[in-house]
């Protein structure tokens, strides 16, 4: 007789990695005065909240930073590696065209068998991929799901442009997601909007040998920040409907690491004292993928998100996409 199959998912461990290098914004302000480009500490304090960051030394990919970062992971889970039958991995900057970074890992995890693929959502990619690995455990496809957020940002910066590359650093986050009897994932949904690709891009590709087009991020903030704000309230506000609850049971929100004035602006559109706002961003920049995972594992292990608590993960990302889950950890 079969097992029926697993109603539900939770999250039974975290983990994340960040590159030694630190790079402070003194560290970055003088690397662009060195082409006579001008910023400084406070400008780049004043307008992200963002004091440093990490970056890959050359040659380091994403899924190298995977690999701690899944390894801490599974085994805050009390779990091996053989224990993982999928693993998702979100990136924007995989480590080759193909095969998958997630394909990269497994290998690098010493396991094989088990499905493995990449999720491309830019900055909502974890999200994205947390849903996708909770959709195929409550089918009965996967029973310890390894879903993680991996980052070279640095790779695709342009350092003759100051309003984008002072945004973004590098770093790996992940969690296990185990098959359960008993409600982790709440309820979450996933959107997308086509129409906007222009905000946030980098509209570069391989061909004949050369890249062709642009190999850099682009990014329209202003246009990023007013669409964030609305879509990332009102993805909150859904998923909390199918969830049959309400603002007041978020015991923390961890959106995307972006910017802190989008954060703290989602946070007061959903009456959420910034007390229960979690922040990294200060310290990891925008990590993209990697953010969320990176953020809640730093909660976790800071003993800020216990065991019971109600935890709201947004994200918002080029493409346009973004998305939103609820769970209980």
């Amino acid at each position: 007789m079969t097992s029926p199959l697993p109603r539900y998912s939770r999250v039974l461990g975290t983990g994340s990695y960040l590159p030694p290098q630190r790079v402070t914004n003194a560290d970055l302000a003088q690397r662009l005065a060195a082409d006579g480009i001008e910023t400084s500490d406070e400008w780049i304090i004043e307008r992200t909240g963002i004091r440093a960051r990490h970056f890959a030394d050359t040659g380091v990919t994403s899924s190298e930073l995977a690999l701690p970062a899944s390894l801490a992971a599974i085994e805050a889970a009390g779990l091996v590696p053989a224990d993982i039958d999928l693993i998702i991995v979100a990136t924007s900057t995989p480590d080759m065209v193909f095969p998958s970074t997630a394909c990269l890992l497994q290998a690098k995890l010493g396991i094989a068998g088990c499905a493995a693929f990449d999720v491309q959502a830019v900055c909502s990619g974890f999200v994205y991929a947390l849903t996708v690995a909770d959709s195929m455990i409550k089918t009965g496809a996967a029973r310890k799901a390894l879903v993680v957020g991996a980052e070279v940002f640095s790779t695709i910066l342009d350092f003759k442009d100051r309003t984008t590359c002072v945004l973004f650093g590098d770093g790996a986050g992940a969690v296990v997601l185990g098959a359960s009897e008993t409600p982790g994932i709440l309820a979450a949904e996933l959107h997308a909007d086509g129409s906007h690709v222009g905000l946030l891009c980098v509209p570069g590709q391989v061909a004949g040998g050369v890249v062709t087009g642009h190999p850099f991020l682009k990014m329209d903030g202003q246009g990023v920040f007013k669409l964030a704000v609305g879509v990332l309230e009102k993805v909150a506000r859904s998923v909390l409907e199918k969830a049959g609850r309400s603002e007041a049971d978020i015991d923390w929100l961890i959106p995307h690491q972006a910017n802190i004035r989008i954060m703290q602006g989602t946070a007061k559109k959903l009456k959420m004292s910034l007390d229960k706002l979690i922040v990294t961003v200060d310290e990891h920049g925008n990590t993209s993928a990697a953010s969320i995972p990176l953020a809640l594992d730093v909660a976790v292990r800071s003993g800020k998100v216990k065991s019971g608590d109600t935890v709201m993960l947004e994200g918002v990302g080029g493409g346009f996409t973004w998305g939103a889950v609820l769970l209980d950890v």
